[in-house]
């Protein structure tokens, strides 16, 4: 495929405002619709991008100019609306989680593959240098025997932000509270860096929101197939809130991510790869910590770059791949089960 990919939104919530911009950012690509049956929030989003858009499903994928989707919508109608965008020929680009359940974001893999589509999943804290550098270290065996892990989301969010959006915070939209909704990126690059979790413990509760079904703090703890040991600390009552923090550590050496920033880079040894990570460390920024409306675009718009070259040149390697998109989803929904069972939950 040749020319630009021409994208279309589906739903026009906090999030499609950063993706648009992201869209915008890179010429290859341009928005060129919206589907989103709510009036206000349709003219609100017409207001600051000029598009076609359209209020049923049907027309939207008719376009013909049409090439990818953006699934914006909450997270429990994301297979609901990949699955007539594969079908159409579209390719997908999807906001995180996949769906509520592995069951239904193997269902939407499945769709995607099936249909020959690019499934993008929106995970951005993989694309960012930090990760990256620690990636590189971990895959070389800088770190040695992976020991430990953890992933601390401290953050804050008002009463108002659950009241101004009646799916945040439910089962059946939400999939689930802080741990799903919040603290899915810091859970899926803890697994990102320490493996596959192969058993979890944990417990949660809704202690400062009230109106919510599912969880507003969290812990637990984790076992990996490296043989590392992971904590996961999750909230959206911490005021005034902190920037999400994953750390790992082996028998050679430390590092840390926090919010966009290389935060910690210590080993035992001095390698070359060390100037570059002390060019990276910096101060991290805390404004999604508190407001979502802080996230930029600029990690966004790498996962879009690489949804393009594998659109343009079908091969693999420039998107996250489903399956591997899916085990974060696994583990919030093993610790669900933990705490509902009140002992560890195994992953096959």
């Amino acid at each position: 495929m040749n020319g630009k990919i021409r994208f279309g939104i589906i739903g026009t919530g906090v999030i499609s405002y950063t993706h648009a911009s992201a869209i915008g950012n890179i010429e290859d690509a341009e928005l060129v619709s919206i589907l989103e049956p709510v009036k206000k929030n349709r003219e609100a989003f017409l207001a600051k991008h000029n598009v076609r858009a359209y209020e049923n499903m049907d027309d939207f994928l008719a376009d013909p100019e049409l090439d990818a989707v953006t699934i914006a919508t909450p997270s429990g109608i994301h297979l609901d609306m990949v699955l007539p965008s594969a079908r159409a020929g579209k390719h997908v680009l999807c906001e995180k989680p996949l769906d509520i359940t592995p069951e239904r974001a193997q269902s939407l893999i499945d769709a995607c593959r099936e249909n020959k589509v690019v499934l993008a999943p929106v995970f951005q804290y993989r694309h960012i240098p930090a990760t990256i550098l620690i990636k590189k270290a971990l895959d070389s065996g800088r770190f040695g025997k992976i020991l430990l892990a953890s992933a601390r989301i401290k953050w804050y969010r008002p009463q108002e932000y659950y009241d101004s959006g009646g799916w945040r915070g439910t089962w059946r939209l939400d999939g689930g509270g802080c741990l799903m909704n919040q603290s899915i990126h810091a859970i899926d690059l803890m697994i990102h860096f320490a493996g596959r979790p192969v058993e979890a413990y944990g417990y949660t509760g809704t202690v400062d929101h009230a109106g919510i079904e599912a969880e507003d703090n969290a812990a637990a703890v984790v076992k990996f197939d490296s043989g590392a040991f992971g904590v996961i600390e999750s909230s959206t009552c911490c005021a005034p809130g902190w920037p999400l923090k994953v750390e790992i550590s082996g028998t050679r050496g430390s590092a840390a991510v926090e919010a966009t920033s290389l935060a910690k880079w210590s080993f035992a040894d001095r390698e070359p790869l060390d100037d570059e990570a002390a060019k990276l460390i910096e101060d991290a920024a805390v404004a999604v910590a508190a407001d979502p409306r802080g996230i930029a675009p600029k990690n966004h718009q790498a996962i879009i770059e690489g949804m393009i070259k594998t659109i343009k040149t079908r091969r693999k390697g420039f998107v996250i791949e489903g399956e591997s998109a899916k085990l974060g989803l696994e583990l919030i929904c093993g610790i669900y089960r933990s705490m509902k069972d009140g002992k560890p939950v195994k992953f096959s």
